[in-house]
């Protein structure tokens, strides 16, 4: 992995942290849940020697903390954030691997700031404006179960449907990739905030469906994307599909489930290369 380089950025109402590494076409990793800069350590090996990587705790998580706590948050601040630290990096338009939620917030950056996207790789988002209206409640349903879980059992009951609905885990990880470390006091901080502002925002997020639509054919391309193993019934899988659909192009197979960044490091970085060499 390349030298590190880390610095804090101030944007309205919280001071986020962010990392870089490597040099070349920056590349934004939006991290998924509640996964902060260091979540996709190995993939980012595996792209820095091309790359300028960059990779940050997003508001409420690890380092970024928020002025307000408390504070109800929605994935256009988000996408705000990310408009900000990408103008403080740089003035081209970047690549953006955005994973799960992060993938959401990918997809509300490129509506609201085409000119900082190039390609942006939209690994199963939960953008459930794009599903039917009742595919739609059925998602909402199960993400209403996870906060109810959460507040009710706590984090480790809450964890464990998370890792049940979305399909994830290391059963077939690369001979390389060990287990994740035991849950540390941050990461368990990390979760309540995924749990109480993160899945609200998910589920309260209308994306403009027909500004995205009116990407098709311009210079900031969208990728929908899913793992090999993903579930089909899985609703973020789904919402890759109803993006493919929207964009009229198809959905681009990555190794591994719904965590492949994590369980397939080596597999998915020689696959996202693939993509963005397609997409030109």
């Amino acid at each position: 992995m390349s030298a590190l380089r880390s610095d804090m950025l101030d944007v309205p109402g919280a001071r986020l942290y962010y990392e870089v590494r490597g040099s070349g076409p920056l590349l934004l990793v939006l991290q998924g849940g509640e996964g902060d800069a260091e979540r996709t350590k190995g993939l980012v090996a595996r792209l820095d020697g091309d790359h300028t990587v960059v990779t940050y705790d997003r508001r409420g998580l690890s380092r970024s903390v928020p002025g307000d706590p408390d504070a109800a948050i929605s994935v256009e601040t988000h996408a705000d954030d990310v408009h900000r630290l990408l103008a403080a990096l740089t003035t081209e338009p970047a690549l953006l691997l955005g994973s799960s939620y992060g993938g959401l917030i990918g997809l509300a950056l490129a509506v609201r700031h085409p000119e900082q996207v190039g390609t942006l790789v939209a690994h199963e988002p939960p953008a459930l404006s794009l599903l039917t209206p009742g595919a739609r409640a059925d998602a909402d349903a199960v993400l209403a179960r996870l906060q109810e879980t959460y507040r009710d059992e706590g984090w480790g009951a809450a964890f464990k449907m998370l890792a049940e609905v979305t399909g994830a885990g290391f059963a077939d990880r690369e001979p390389d990739v060990e287990l994740p470390p035991p849950v540390s006091r941050e990461r368990i901080a990390n979760m309540h905030f995924f749990f109480t502002h993160d899945i609200p925002a998910t589920r309260h997020c209308e994306l403009d469906v027909p500004a995205v639509a009116a990407l098709k054919g311009t210079s900031t391309r969208v990728v929908p994307a899913a793992g090999r193993t993903t579930a089909r019934g899985f609703f973020d899988h789904a919402c890759a599909e109803e993006l493919a659909l929207l964009l009229g192009t198809e959905v681009a197979e990555f190794p591994g489930g719904h965590n492949g960044l994590t369980s397939h490091p080596k597999a998915f970085a020689a696959r996202l290369r693939e993509v963005f060499d397609a997409a030109g």
